[in-house]
């Protein structure tokens, strides 16, 4: 039985047999993945499947609102429900950072809403 000598009594413990024991191959590796932050712009209603395709590629994406919001507010607000949903179903984040930007995250990544300073000690 594997792991057996987990049930034994203290007095057997002192004998490991070599059995009981499975080896693992784990390689290590020093790589270090960078993250991508991406700008998009909303143009036109159909570029959010662009933003959207960049946050499934786990990318942090900031995107200027600003030129869709000059050309038609219904448009936006139905590029920024879709963006809405997209990152409620992958877990990610949204947040507007201004009147003309905003930010949206893979699940990795959380968006600090607070203005509090950040404690260095």
């Amino acid at each position: 039985m594997a792991l057996g000598f987990l049930n034994k009594k203290d007095s057997e413990q002192g004998e490991v047999i070599e059995e009981d024991f499975v080896e693992l191959d784990a390689k290590m590796t020093d790589e270090q993945q960078k993250v991508v932050v991406r700008a998009e712009s909303l143009k036109e209603f159909d570029d959010v499947e662009n933003v959207q395709d960049h946050l499934r590629a786990n990318h942090i994406v900031w995107v200027n609102i600003k030129p869709l919001k000059q050309k038609d507010m219904t448009k936006l607000k139905r590029a920024v429900n879709r963006l809405k949903k997209t990152v409620k179903s992958i877990d990610g984040d949204i947040a507007g950072v201004d009147e003309d930007w905003i930010v949206v995250t893979p699940n990795y990544a959380e968006i600090e809403r607070t203005s509090d300073k950040i404690n260095t000690q």
